[in-house]
């Protein structure tokens, strides 16, 4: 009995003791877990970016600054880069790019081919052949098989002359969750980088969606048949698995087109293309037709960083790729004037970019400010309004901004008098440009001596 209880009475405190322990050990976890900081926060995910470029000298300095301007993590970015076929030079350009910037991405792919600089067959640069399509088409896939061997997360694709003006383009459309997601575009006009509708045949058809969604009348992002030029692919979605650039799918019947094939894919695939529009994300060049040239590509780009400058953000070249200085002229005027407000400081800035852009001399003058005018100014100018002047539409007189705007016109017209000008060109500082300005400017001055019109002001 005795032998008992003193078992009874050990097992008892044992199993107090044990107990306790469990509390105390429990209780130590608790505290240890207090005293420690939160785990480190999640990477961002890994993305390539794939460059497919090719007689692409004049926008790749712009192309290449915008992607060093996404603010995205570049350790965390590989860049797969080919370049082909090119007359200009392309390639050089983006050699020098890619020996700066491989110290930043995480990793750099360089594909160049120097010869041959045209395809069999191809009347000139802006013409699409069967080949030149397959070839882009390996291209792609190839870009698309590096991401999947490298395991990336992401891959965006964007055409060399798609400025990504939008800094923070990559992270709004990862943030989107889709498997294949692209930024809505703008251009110098209607064309965009996607498609509202799609015929049977794989056309583009026109909808009633495109126009409300091209200007932004409805914003969001919005499943489509068709997106190209630049988009995005979630490498982590299921799938993936069965998108193909290269070779087509064996039903495919459609024209043989890249962004055609790639739309067929998706849809085979049941992998939705979406658009989205919800912000600016930045600019496309419009496509040049088959009997373009290089240098109208150039111009027609020239122009599209124009129109940046006015509904911006502007475009900026790379600051890793070598400019060739512009070479400004007067184009045959005896002078190029420019009228600004001295206030007015960011339209004057954009104007002598945007004439630089256009290889324009140029002359600033100080306007009058009208605003600062009084009545005793303008009289001992020596300037009088004509008497019973009265606006034809407004039915009102002169403003003094008016009266300020005709004496910044006034004394251009002196100096043209005193320095014995034949013909001067005056801009004022809110001048929007069309395409091929400076091209229409010279054929018009060219039609006017030859018709020996005799002219004051135009």
């Amino acid at each position: 009995v005795v032998r008992y209880l003193a078992w009874t009475a050990t097992s008892t405190m044992f199993l107090w003791v044990l107990v306790l322990g469990v509390f105390v050990s429990r209780s130590e976890c608790y505290f240890s877990e207090e005293k420690y900081p939160e785990e480190s926060k999640m990477q961002p995910p890994t993305v390539v970016i794939a460059i497919i470029a090719r007689n692409a000298a004049h926008s790749l300095p712009y192309y290449l600054g915008a992607l060093e301007r996404l603010n995205y993590p570049k350790a965390r970015i590989s860049v797969w880069a080919a370049t082909d076929h090119n007359a200009d030079n392309t390639t050089a350009v983006l050699r020098e790019w890619l020996t700066v910037m491989q110290q930043f991405y995480h990793y750099v792919e360089w594909r160049p081919m120097e010869h041959p600089t045209s395809y069999p067959g191809e009347m000139g640069p802006k013409y699409w052949s069967n080949g030149r399509y397959e070839y882009l088409m390996k291209l792609k896939q190839a870009a698309l098989n590096f991401a999947k061997t490298r395991w990336a997360d992401y891959i965006l694709y964007a055409d060399t002359d798609n400025i990504l003006t939008n800094p923070e383009t990559l992270n709004l459309l990862i943030a989107e969750n889709k498997s294949v997601v692209a930024p809505m575009l703008d251009s110098q006009g209607a064309y965009s980088n996607y498609w509202c509708g799609i015929t049977p045949q794989g056309y583009y058809r026109r909808t009633a969606e495109y126009f409300p969604t091209r200007q932004r009348h409805r914003l969001g992002c919005y499943p489509v048949p068709m997106v190209h030029s630049t988009f995005l692919l979630d490498m982590r979605k299921t799938g993936m698995k069965k998108l193909a650039f290269h070779p087509p799918h064996l039903d495919y019947s459609w024209p043989f087109d890249d962004i055609i094939v790639f739309a067929f894919s998706c849809r085979v695939s049941e992998v939705q293309m979406y658009l989205c529009n919800k912000v600016r994300y930045g600019y496309l060049n419009v496509p040049a037709k088959p009997h373009h040239t290089i240098e109208d590509d150039s111009i027609s780009f020239s122009h599209l960083i124009l129109e940046a400058t006015i509904d911006g953000p502007p475009m900026a070249p790379s600051k890793y790729v070598s400019l060739f200085p512009k070479q400004r002229d007067l184009m045959g005027f005896d002078e190029v004037y420019l009228i600004n407000l001295r206030r007015r400081q960011d339209r004057r800035d954009r104007m002598l970019y945007s004439l630089n852009e256009l290889e324009i001399d140029v002359k600033v003058v100080d306007a009058i400010d009208g605003g600062a005018l009084n009545s005793s100014d303008i009289k001992i100018l020596g300037v009088d309004i004509l008497p019973g002047y009265y606006d034809p539409f407004s039915r009102r007189t002169l403003t003094k901004g008016e009266v300020g705007c005709f004496l910044s016109h006034y004394y251009i017209w002196k100096e043209m008098v005193d320095q014995q000008m034949d013909k001067a060109l005056i801009f004022e500082d809110d001048v929007r440009f069309q395409a091929n300005f400076k091209r229409r400017v010279l054929r018009l001055m060219e039609e006017v001596e030859m018709v020996e019109l005799d002219w004051d002001i135009m």
